[in-house]
């Protein structure tokens, strides 16, 4: 069993969450934020969503005020953001802090991949990790990367 199915995280209530029921997905992590440049790529998130669901795609957003403190809002201040603005039916968990002493076990696991272009501390919202059906972490992508540009790794990874 691969170690990010012994992770648990907090939806935006405070309810315990355990990764292994995404177990035999794919899932994509992102790290988020409701007032950063980046923010509207939730629209391009929602579309992948919406897209490849069905074949057994999973997005998991999480909320982070790390960078730029861009983040301010309460969970639930963040929920409704999301849905308001853009609709989302993706969770959106609880808000963590992704890198320093106080990062979440997800993201400690995650910055600690030894792999070439997997690993290290998180640069600013929406880093985004691929993660196959399995549950290794396959490829890593910078903020600058669009959601829909990673369309063609999701239709080789969810073709069968």
């Amino acid at each position: 069993m691969s170690k990010i199915y012994e992770v648990s995280v907090e939806d935006a209530k405070g309810n315990p969450q355990a990764l292994s029921q995404y177990q035999g997905k794919a899932v994509l992590v992102v790290n988020t934020a409701s007032k950063c440049g980046y923010t509207p790529q939730y629209k391009e998130l929602q579309e992948l969503y919406t897209q490849w669901q069905a074949k057994g795609l999973v997005i998991i957003a999480f909320p982070c005020n790390q960078f730029g403190q861009q983040e301010q809002g309460s969970n639930e201040e963040i929920q409704e953001f999301c849905q308001i603005n853009y609709g989302l039916t993706f969770p959106v968990f609880a808000k963590i802090e992704v890198n320093g002493e106080q990062a979440h076990p997800l993201y400690q696991y995650l910055c600690a991949l030894e792999e070439p272009g997997l690993g290290g501390k998180i640069r600013w919202n929406f880093t985004k990790f691929l993660i196959d059906q399995n549950g290794q972490v396959i490829k890593r992508y910078e903020p600058a990367v669009k959601p829909l540009e990673i369309g063609a790794d999701l239709q080789t990874l969810l073709a069968a």
